[in-house]
């Protein structure tokens, strides 16, 4: 299953990054690193990467270029074996293609404390084409959730649960390409008052008409990401 299997937050300050996660978060595994020098020099922002598992990197990445894409430097390995290249998908947003060594093979409910995925694309058809095409993710019916937009649901292989969505920000020019990783939280109120204590830049709370409740913030490094409160059970 071509799903993502990592988040990692590459950032400009690595120690007041944990920080401000720990408060934000509680004390949960989050792998963060320091934004490379050479991602900076073009222009790079710190930023939540996900990962996608395929079979074979070089041939994933070079498929992906023929449809669009670029690549951000070659395919790397990592000292626990992971391979992975990074990619600017055909629509601008950050994305790696990676293979997990086999002694660390992917959680199949997904990344722990992820509890969506959200792609903002300028051209939500080409991105549907596209993901739904390399990695045989399942596309539902658009839904409108009014001001929040149009959400095209996707999960991960056929039959599978909604693990994320696309949204079209192409009469949005204040909000740039990227994939927006939800991670999970208890209780969206105390997650928001530590981010405020740290001065987070945070849009929301909003109610979804499923009953969960988001909100989107910036950390002070300016990495973007979501909190997401699922609602009490009956």
């Amino acid at each position: 299953m071509h799903s993502f299997f990592k988040v990692t937050l590459r950032t400009s300050d690595v120690d007041a990054a944990r920080a401000f996660y720990s408060a934000v978060l509680g004390e949960r595994e989050l792998d963060v690193v320091q934004l490379h020098e050479q991602a900076v020099a073009r222009g790079a922002k710190p930023h939540w990467l996900g990962f996608i598992e395929v079979d074979d990197v070089e041939r994933a990445a070079a498929f992906f270029v023929e449809r669009g894409a670029s690549p951000l430097g070659p395919k790397w390995i990592n000292p626990q074996g992971l391979e992975a290249a990074v990619m600017r998908d055909p629509g601008g947003a950050i994305v790696a293609l990676g293979k997990p060594p086999a002694a660390q093979r992917p959680n199949e409910s997904g990344i722990p404390g992820i509890d969506w995925s959200l792609l903002h694309t300028t051209d939500v058809e080409r991105a549907k084409k596209n993901y739904g095409e390399m990695f045989g993710w399942q596309f539902d019916a658009a839904r409108d959730v009014g001001e929040h937009g149009v959400f095209h649901l996707f999960a991960f292989d056929t039959g599978g649960q909604p693990a994320g969505s696309m949204t079209d920000i192409a009469t949005r020019p204040e909000v740039h390409p990227h994939w927006l990783f939800h991670h999970h939280v208890d209780s969206l109120d105390a997650a928001l008052e530590s981010a405020r204590a740290f001065n987070a830049n945070i849009i929301g709370p909003f109610t979804l008409p499923s009953g969960h409740r988001v909100a989107v913030c910036d950390d002070p490094q300016g990495a973007a990401f979501a909190l997401y409160e699922k609602p009490a059970l009956p």
